[in-house]
């Protein structure tokens, strides 16, 4: 039988219950580890993810995605691409992507 747990969480060293119920949510979507931080923390980390997209683009995430300036490797036209070449492969400009497909 499940009982309510405290658990100390990791960041702000308080004390949270882990519920009956959220043991049960835990369980039914396969978790195998007890949270380690109180919902307070945990809306905190994620606002934190989520707000301060960084690099990760124009999406749920926010933020500007960063842009890098290369060389088409079809037409020789400068372009910005969305990624870093790391020349392993050949980066093309809007336009020669689209004829290629």
């Amino acid at each position: 039988m499940l009982e309510d747990k405290y658990i100390v969480c990791r960041d702000c060293s308080n004390e949270f219950p882990f519920t009956v119920s959220e043991q049960e949510f835990y369980a039914e979507k396969g978790f195998e580890n007890e949270p380690g931080r109180c919902p307070d923390c945990r809306r905190a980390r994620k606002q934190e993810r989520n707000g301060n997209g960084g690099n990760r683009g124009n999406n749920s995430y926010g933020g500007e995605r960063r842009m890098f300036q290369t060389v088409c490797a079809e037409c020789g036209q400068e372009t910005t691409v969305p990624f870093e070449p790391n020349g392993t492969r050949p980066v093309y400009c809007r336009d020669c992507f689209q004829a290629r497909r």
